[in-house]
């Protein structure tokens, strides 16, 4: 049986994408958010709390847990895209998970928040330009990251969870 931590495998980049990667990642990103509610559309409130995996966040958690990791990563753009690789501030995910809202509030709330994000990040994603892919942000504890890297990383990141929703539902015949 593969991991259920990573249902689709782990993060790898090989960069600097091709440009044909680059609009494979675009248009993962871009489609996120319609997977995401696909994935979740009609599951019961019982459902919504059940684990992904055990010890793992519940559907609920991760479905909270996307607008607010993709949130950063759109701060982190534009800090990227404004100033010479800027120090960003890492977040405790795991405790943001915790937090009552990501742990009680109806998914929606998250559903629709990641709409709007997605539609405002996709019109500055895609009018960047090659020299601006390579433009970076400097994270404290993993160094340098390039535009183009994070690109594929949040590409896998709204594929990994999405998959977490689904394979959940596999396996439980939801």
């Amino acid at each position: 049986m593969s991991d259920p931590r990573y249902p689709i495998g782990k993060f790898s980049y090989s960069g600097p994408l091709t440009a044909e990667q680059r609009q494979e990642c675009l248009t993962n990103i871009e489609q996120t958010p319609a997977r995401l509610r696909a994935a979740l559309h009609g599951l019961s409130e019982q459902h919504l709390d059940t684990p992904y995996r055990d010890g793992g966040w519940t559907l609920r958690q991760v479905a909270h847990h996307v607008p607010d990791s993709h949130m950063n990563s759109y701060i982190r753009f534009k800090l990227a895209l404004t100033e010479n690789d800027p120090v960003i501030k890492p977040y405790m995910e795991d405790l943001w998970a915790e937090l009552p809202e990501a742990r009680h509030a109806p998914i929606e709330v998250s559903l629709a928040l990641l709409d709007a994000l997605h539609q405002r990040w996709m019109l500055m994603l895609r009018k960047l330009t090659d020299a601006e892919w390579k433009r970076t942000f400097r994270h404290p504890e993993l160094g340098p990251m390039p535009l183009d890297k994070t690109l594929a990383l949040y590409s896998w990141h709204g594929r990994h969870h999405v998959a977490h929703v689904t394979s959940l539902r596999e396996r439980m015949g939801w």
